[in-house]
């Protein structure tokens, strides 16, 4: 019984010391909690990204590496899914994340955007914006601002009284996100400053995070400026300017990358352990406060995961970000390493690793025989002019686009800007796809009598997150033209052979991505024999003698969105990497489960299983991602280059200008020689600067030929235009040189010049000496 009583009265003490009220703010050389000198060793995790009954377990995880803090990103999108109409209740339930890791002695730092990033649809902006077409996202944009200054106060509601001047854990809000990524715009800056101030009041720390080549483009005098690198950065580089700049201020990492993100068509990313623990060993003993992005990823469930840019490279559905805890909660050997080291900047034993709240199960392999044709999924129709998704009021899901076509009695290139995979049919015919991803824009189309069916089957997956193309809108975008050596009162004639077909002959069909939408069409009941083919809905069910996380493999079909017992667990893909999708015990049920799949493709086979462990890293594509082969690369034997040299050894960014300005669409660059003598080059970043001496737009840029890539690294040609600094193009060892590595521009340019960036870690590793440049 005492030791009953004892253990009630320290619970109530720590719940009184929560309770009082207290301060958090930047002090000389290091942060100040309660007047006390205090270093933020914060764990970024994201409560839509786990199962509501996992939260608590997840944030134990996080204590038990020694954390102090949790990090949080706030998603408008999951919020407002719908304008005016807020969410914060179930897996939206922030407020009781916060008490959560309040209830388990950590302290939380909240990011409430507007803007979040995250590889998460749309950086976390509501798709509903872009239904006003004109709209200027991250800009003080009237509409834009009205809406985020609503959000912001309905999202205060919930995390005001949670503040620590309340009593509560939240000890820091940040401003916008990495803005310098995206622009110069201080006034815009400071207005979403004002806004979050206005809400929780002149005491709240508020911040700034950006990346040390780019964070004084933004930098208002008044906030905390923190920087984000990734595991193996050079520390004292990345600090170096801020240290100039406010000599006695904290430092701090707002986002150590303790990993990456996946691709659709790449291998699985992982960094080093050793890296990222030694990375902050060396912070902590220097004093330096961090957050560590991720410490536990988790799952892009539904269709929230988002995009890349430039080009379209969309994120797989796993958040599992090479993090310490893996997507399914459970301690990895990055853990393991990371604790050990986190223990000798703790007084106290750190809390035991708790246990996880669910065990791993399998499933035996099962057909889904129950199938209905995608066109059993059509939401709405409509008769008219081409329309985007957004235009036809949806967010995300399917659209059918049909036209009736002109005799064409020869071959025709059918062209449009197609967001993102689309099918292309003539009647019943499937002619073939147009994948984004790949950038393609066109394809050939057979002979045609007049009025055969022209129907296109479009899929819109994540919408771009990063970079200015996050205004991105979903289907055809634009007209959709005929090329071909005809003329015809069907369609308008322009110059040369270009047709534009006549935009008020479109039919229309919406095909919504929800769960909902999949009922209705398998209740339809109709068979396989069907003009879409084996495109459709699927459905299947498996018995539990006991619940558990698994991981359903879908290796064996095509393209689509899969939903068990009601719940949106994500996309599939058979390009991979990813095969399996994690799906939570909690989520399950003993007994009878139900598996739908919207494969937009169809499957080989209609099976799926349950295994004990996730498929991430299994690529199936119809050709590698290198970019080597040899038609492509340019005969520069009889060219001179327009510059020739070496580049400085060291971190950080170097401009090279031309002598006199270029024409051409291809930039080429040819390494001799590294800095360190062996024969590996490796770029992170390349910037080409036009006539006005400034950096020209990388959104059309491709690899157009590399001479050697070290593909299963995912360090290919680009890398080097994909808007991240800790990415990079590395080539293999033993390729020998010269290295060349050529961008296509998109387009005729006048350059005058380049800005290169070598790898941003301690030493630069595979930094070029002698170079020469072309363009052509």
């Amino acid at each position: 019984m005492k030791k009953l009583l004892l253990t009630f009265a320290l619970a109530l003490t720590t719940c009184i010391a929560w309770a009082q009220t207290g301060t958090f703010e930047a002090g000389k050389g290091t942060f100040l909690l309660n007047g006390k000198p205090f270093i933020v060793k914060a764990a970024e995790v994201h409560y839509p990204r786990i199962p509501r009954p996992y939260w608590e377990h997840r944030i134990q995880m996080c204590k038990a590496l020694g954390m102090n803090a949790v990090c949080i990103y706030i998603f408008w999108n999951i919020h407002e899914q719908q304008e005016g109409q807020f969410d914060f209740t179930g897996n939206s339930d922030v407020a009781e994340f916060c008490r959560l890791a309040q209830k388990n002695g950590l302290y939380v730092i909240v990011r409430p955007g507007p803007y979040v990033c995250a590889e998460w649809e749309m950086g976390g902006l509501p798709w509903w914006l872009l239904k006003k077409k004109d709209i200027k996202l991250r800009e003080r944009d009237p509409y834009f601002m009205e809406r985020v200054k609503i959000f912001e106060e309905k999202v205060g509601e919930q995390l005001k009284p949670l503040t620590i001047q309340n009593g509560g854990p939240i000890i820091m809000i940040q401003v916008e996100n990495e803005y310098g990524s995206y622009g110069t715009d201080k006034p815009y800056v400071s207005e979403i400053r004002d806004c979050l101030r206005s809400i929780y009041g002149d005491k709240m720390a508020l911040f700034q995070c950006d990346w040390s080549s780019n964070f004084e483009q933004n930098g208002l005098d008044d906030l905390v400026w923190t920087m984000n690198f990734g595991t193996g950065a050079n520390i004292n580089d990345q600090f170096r300017r801020l240290g100039e700049l406010r000599p006695d201020a904290p430092k701090m990492c707002s986002e150590f990358w303790s990993g990456w993100f996946d691709k659709w068509g790449a291998r699985h990313e992982t960094r080093p352990a050793k890296d990222m623990v030694d990375g902050m060993d060396e912070m902590l003993s220097k004093g330096i406060s961090f957050s560590l992005y991720m410490t536990h990823g988790g799952t892009s469930f539904g269709h929230w995961a988002g995009a890349n840019s430039p080009g379209f490279a969309p994120d797989v559905t796993s958040y599992d970000y090479d993090a310490p805890i893996n997507e399914y909660g459970l301690a990895t050997p990055k853990f393991e390493e990371l604790r050990k080291m986190m223990q000798k900047y703790s007084d106290k034993k750190l809390p035991a690793v708790p246990k996880a709240p669910m065990p791993i199960i399998t499933v035996p392999k099962f057909e889904l025989t129950e199938f209905a044709p995608i066109s059993e999924g059509i939401d709405k129709t409509e008769v008219g002019a081409l329309r985007t998704f957004e235009e036809m009021d949806m967010g995300w899901g399917t659209m059918i686009y049909a036209a009736s076509l002109p005799e064409i009695p020869t071959e025709s290139q059918l062209t449009a800007d197609f967001h993102d995979f689309a099918q292309v049919f003539i009647g019943s015919k499937y002619i073939g796809k147009i994948d984004r991803v790949k950038n393609e824009k066109s394809i050939t189309l057979p002979p045609v009598k007049r009025g055969d069916a022209l129907t296109i089957l479009v899929e819109g997956m994540g919408r771009i997150n990063f970079g200015r193309a996050i205004k991105d809108f979903k289907g055809i975008v634009g007209d959709v033209t005929i090329t071909a050596d005809i003329s015809t009162d069907l369609v308008t004639k322009t110059p040369d052979t270009e047709m534009t077909i006549k935009s008020k002959r479109w039919n229309l069909a919406t095909i919504p991505d929800d769960y909902e939408t999949a009922l209705k069409a398998l209740s339809a009941k109709t068979n396989k024999n069907h003009a879409w083919g084996a495109r459709g809905y699927y459905r299947g069910y498996f018995n539990l003698k006991k619940v558990g996380d698994t991981f359903l493999n879908f290796e064996t079909w095509g393209k689509g969105q899969v939903y068990v017992n009601g719940h949106a667990m994500g996309r599939i893909w058979s390009i991979g990497p990813q095969q399996t999708l994690y799906i939570p015990g909690c989520w399950l049920k003993k007994g009878k489960n139900e598996i739908i799949v919207l494969d937009v493709v169809g499957p080989r086979e209609a099976v799926v299983w349950g295994q004990a462990e996730p498929e991430l890293n299994k690529l199936q594509l119809e050709k590698s991602n290198k970019h080597n082969n040899i038609g492509d690369k340019p005969d520069l034997n009889s060219d001179t280059p327009v510059t020739q040299g070496q580049f400085k050894s060291g971190n950080g960014w170097q401009t090279i200008k031309f002598a006199s300005q270029k024409k051409g669409r291809l930039l080429c660059i040819e390494a001799s020689s590294t800095q360190s003598g062996d024969d590996v080059v490796a770029i992170a970043e390349i910037y080409a600067l036009g006539a006005d001496g400034k950096r020209i737009s990388r959104e059309p840029w491709t690899t157009k030929y590399a001479n050697s890539e070290d593909e299963n690294g995912n360090h290919t040609g680009d890398k080097v235009f994909d808007l991240q600094e800790s990415t990079y193009w590395k080539t293999i060892k033993g390729a020998g040189f010269p290295h060349l590595l050529v961008i296509d521009l998109g387009g005729e340019q006048t350059i005058t010049g380049i800005e290169y960036l070598p790898r941003a870690e301690q030493g630069a590793p595979g930094s070029i000496k002698n170079y020469k440049i072309f363009v052509k």
